[in-house]
């Protein structure tokens, strides 16, 4: 699901199959004929705690509901390390991290079969392949992808660092 129609062409050559939604809208039709979602959106750190709160919280909270009415079982999400106590995090990070904590528990009460993937740090430097995952890993879109799969991370929270496992020999280490 992409916001703006110049990113679709990007996503095409990447294999994927575009559909124009906006989190902040109605989803129920970005979510027809899906098998699995992978949450992975977020408004950019040049916004406000404004769009955190409509993108990172609401717009999360919204997809996971039309994934429930659509009988889609599978969600992934992505969160962040320090979003299951984001009352200890720093006051500049708080409320990011209090939007993914609202969202994460609301996924987790769902229903679906759930995995929620919490990063480090996201960059965008070159993927090596290998992480470090822990229940309590830099490649998180292929951790996102596999997870999806995954069974030994169905119904699970775990944190993500780079590591020296390859993602599927961590993931399956669950």
């Amino acid at each position: 699901m992409i916001r703006k129609e110049e990113r679709a062409q990007t996503i095409k050559e990447l294999g994927g199959h575009p559909i124009l939604a906006d989190l902040e809208g109605n989803v129920d039709k970005a979510v027809d004929n899906m098998e699995a979602i992978i949450f992975a959106a977020g408004p950019g750190p040049k916004t406000g705690p404004d769009k955190t709160t409509a993108v990172d919280k609401n717009g999360a909270i919204k997809l996971v509901d039309a994934a429930k009415k659509k009988g889609i079982e599978r969600f992934v999400m992505l969160s962040s390390v320090g979003s299951d106590n984001p009352e200890q995090a720093q006051e500049e990070m708080r409320h990011y991290l209090e939007a993914k904590h609202d969202a994460d528990e609301h996924l987790k009460a769902s229903g679906l079969t759930y995995t929620i993937v919490r990063p480090f740090a996201l960059t965008n430097e070159q993927a090596i392949g290998k992480i470090f995952a822990d229940e309590k890993v830099a490649d998180v879109a292929s951790v996102l992808a596999q997870s999806v799969t995954e069974e030994k991370t169905f119904n699970k929270t775990f944190e993500i660092f780079s590591g020296t496992l390859p993602i599927k020999e961590a993931l399956n280490n669950m």
